[in-house]
């Protein structure tokens, strides 16, 4: 999810200066001839996990020996490894970007002079002065992108910025599977109707597993959204329901035990480290796991990716758009835990007070339930197939 706090005078400031800026280019003579594929999605880590299952469909879109860039949020660039190696990569901080005027012009004013001949901007959540500026400054002879998702607070300024784009792409109601959606925009882009996309990365783009004496569970209870974390409680008790000898690796990025003291106990516990490396050198580790068990968030859409056996102790609020993943795509090696609710699909606008910190529908989760299907997971991934 992309998370936008306005600043009124700011905002006002921005619009000013990216249309004079973009008055000011419309007369200026551009370096070449329009030429080359730029492809905006400017979602965070766990949407360009799932959005490497679709990369290859947009890069169809280009002409016989043109180039395709994608540009990425820089905060999501430590998922660049997982897209296809042939295309290049350009990231853009977007907190910079609102706050730095220099660095806003320099950025609008390479997408201009890059000159591409198509701007196909993929997110269906857009901001009108973020990711839309960059559309905007690119001035692209052909652009698309879907009908964006309604946004009350932005719904006259998205309105007047669909002149931006040549197509626009109808792509179904606000809640729907994001890779389906995703794989519909390509095929409506391309005129061509193709299979739903795979979950399962190519081995190529993916380093081998690592190999371990004795069973590994991965764990990543951590969320930036602490209302999705389950307590350190739930995974306490997932450790001692292992076999003996097991060990458990706590994964998450650096600060995460010092945000949620409550989770370093589990460290105490025997056969349990904390791993806090990047998602890249992680895919060994993941790939040679017995069990990664994880809350949903993009560590678990990587293991998946992977095709490590995963369990995911999800919220409810992002039922129907990105976990469980719909049953056209929802892979074999992966098991989704969500408390269902009158309202899942909320997309974490809960409307409910919070329970223990959690969201009601994670506070919910049956703990007989995870333990038996951990249980279970871990004896389906030990036993070889027939």
């Amino acid at each position: 999810m992309l998370a936008f706090i306005d600043r009124g005078p700011l905002i006002k400031k921005l619009q000013i200066l990216d249309w004079w800026w973009n008055r000011k280019r419309r007369h200026a003579p551009r370096p070449a001839p329009a030429r080359g594929v730029l492809i905006l999605s400017c979602g965070g880590l766990g949407d360009t996990v799932l959005f490497s299952h679709v990369a290859e469909r947009f890069s169809g879109l280009a002409h016989d020996g043109e180039p395709v860039t994608i540009l990425l949020r820089s905060d999501a660039m430590k998922m660049v490894f997982l897209l296809p190696p042939e295309m290049f990569v350009i990231s853009v901080d977007f907190s910079r970007f609102r706050k730095d005027m220099a660095y806003r012009h320099d950025i609008t004013g390479d997408l201009f002079n890059k000159h591409y001949r198509l701007v196909v901007h993929t997110d269906y959540l857009r901001h009108p002065d973020l990711d839309e500026a960059l559309v905007s400054a690119a001035m692209a002879p052909e652009t698309a992108a879907m009908e964006p998702r309604p946004w009350r607070k932005y719904d006259a300024r998205l309105k007047v910025n669909r002149a931006l784009y040549s197509r626009l792409f109808d792509s179904g109601p606000p809640v729907r599977d994001k890779v389906l959606r995703w794989a519909a925009f390509a095929d409506w882009l391309s005129g061509e109707k193709a299979a739903p996309p795979s979950t399962r990365l190519p081995e190529a783009r993916l380093a081998p597993a690592a190999h371990f004496d004795t069973p590994v569970v991965v764990m990543q209870p951590f969320s930036a959204v602490k209302a999705k974390q389950s307590p350190p409680a739930l995974y306490r008790n997932i450790i001692e329901t292992l076999p003996v000898g097991t060990r458990v690796v706590v994964t998450g990025a650096p600060g995460d035990l010092e945000r949620n003291p409550d989770f370093k106990p589990l460290l105490a516990l025997a056969d349990v480290e904390f791993d806090s490396s990047v998602f890249e050198d992680l895919v060994p580790l993941l790939r040679g796991a017995s069990l990664v068990v994880s809350v949903d968030t993009a560590l678990m859409h990587l293991s998946v990716a992977v095709g490590a056996p995963t369990v995911c102790l999800a919220s409810a609020a992002y039922v129907g758009e990105i976990v469980p993943y719909d049953s056209a795509l929802s892979p074999e090696n992966t098991r989704f835990l969500y408390q269902p609710m009158d309202c899942e699909g909320c997309l974490g606008d809960c409307i409910h007070p919070a329970i223990d910190g959690m969201f009601p529908c994670v506070a919910g989760l049956d703990e007989d339930r995870v333990l038996a299907v951990v249980r279970e997971s871990l004896n389906t991934a030990e036993t070889p197939p027939s």
